[in-house]
């Protein structure tokens, strides 16, 4: 939980919560803010994304930059009960318990659309012995903080969208979902970064991995659950970083033109390879905070994304004589291209 608190002096701090409905739509939630920016400092998003087997294509997405967003801290000191923090705007609120399960409330209610949520079961760890992607790096005072809170939470849920043109499916309007819970803070967000994440519905396997342009370098973070516990792994600097255009142990592709990008992170004993490719057309596109506040169109995200994985381990002569061991596969996962590696990041057209 410490890592999911507010950072009370971090230049910015975003919330993010993509909520997995049971007719395979999505809907992510985001709350965001730049304290100290005179331009659209406060960012609350709502955004579902239609499943692929219905007649309803069209992505509904409200992004509102409001004029106060409180961050409530309790502290173990303060008559709150078992509340952890609070986030509080004119139409909403999200409220995080200091329970063992972190129940999370949410509820935003403008005149287009109402969404309400109760998180109905404990998070799902990023490691059985590794709470943050970032290990001893969380400590560090880096230009950017990425800690993931759940990788999947059960959750009941209501939604309302007021337009009589879009048909919302019946399933989508109240039920049980399962929700992906993280965040970000320190000082803005990346000048170029990506994001995969998947998770299959029936079980525990998913993949999650973020990351991009830092400090001169490219660093990504990389979790991986598998069947066989035997090939669940997390990858993180220093090998999976690139300095100067080169690294011994990670390469990175990015392919816009595709919707593509390939990842792969070794050690002396063990590599990875992540192939993440969506459709064109099945992406949306998001403001992301900066420290001059919330750019417009910044980043473009897809859940429609067909994410492969691949192990390697190393043969008798090391690395250099690498075998497969196992592979595994995703339908449906979520791809990002922010900012440089966007090509239409901070424009007005929106061609996804």
């Amino acid at each position: 939980m410490q890592h999911y608190k507010p950072h009370e002096n971090a230049k910015f701090e975003g919330y993010y919560s993509k909520f997995r409905l049971p007719s395979g739509a999505h809907l992510v939630f985001i709350v965001c803010t730049v304290p100290s920016a005179e331009t659209r400092p406060h960012n609350i998003t709502f955004t579902y994304v239609p499943p692929l087997n219905t007649t309803t294509t069209k992505v509904f997405q409200r992004e509102l930059f409001v004029s106060d967003l409180q961050f409530i801290n309790h502290k173990e000191s303060d008559d709150a009960g078992d509340m952890a923090f609070e986030q509080h705007w004119p139409g909403g609120f999200v409220k995080v318990h200091n329970d063992a399960a972190s129940t999370t409330e949410y509820m935003i209610e403008e005149t287009e659309f109402r969404f309400e949520a109760k998180t109905t079961g404990p998070p799902t760890p990023w490691m059985p012995d590794m709470d943050t992607p970032e290990g001893i790096l969380v400590g560090l005072p880096l230009p950017l903080h990425w800690h993931v809170h759940s990788l999947a939470s059960d959750c009941s849920f209501n939604i309302q969208i007021h337009d009589s043109d879009y048909d919302l499916p019946s399933s989508d309007r109240s039920g049980i979902a399962t929700v992906h819970q993280e965040k970000n803070w320190a000082t803005s967000f990346p000048s170029a970064h990506h994001w995969i994440q998947a998770r299959d519905a029936d079980g525990d396997r998913g993949i999650c991995v973020a990351g991009g342009q830092i400090l001169g370098m490219q660093a990504y973070l990389l979790g991986y659950h598998a069947s066989n516990p035997k090939y669940t792994m997390a990858f993180r600097p220093p090998y999976a970083v690139k300095c100067a255009g080169w690294s011994p142990t990670m390469s990175i592709t990015s392919d816009w033109d595709a919707r593509s990008v390939e990842l792969s992170i070794q050690t002396w004993t063990r590599k990875i390879v992540v192939q993440a490719q969506a459709p064109v057309g099945s992406f949306f596109s998001l403001s992301s905070p900066f420290a001059d506040g919330h750019r417009i169109n910044m980043l473009a995200e897809s859940f429609r994304a067909t994410v492969r994985v691949r192990v390697f381990e190393a043969g008798l002569l090391g690395p250099w004589s690498w075998r497969l061991v196992h592979e595994d596969g995703f339908e449906g996962g979520s791809l990002e291209f922010g900012a440089g590696y966007y090509p239409f990041a901070g424009r007005e057209e929106r061609y996804c």
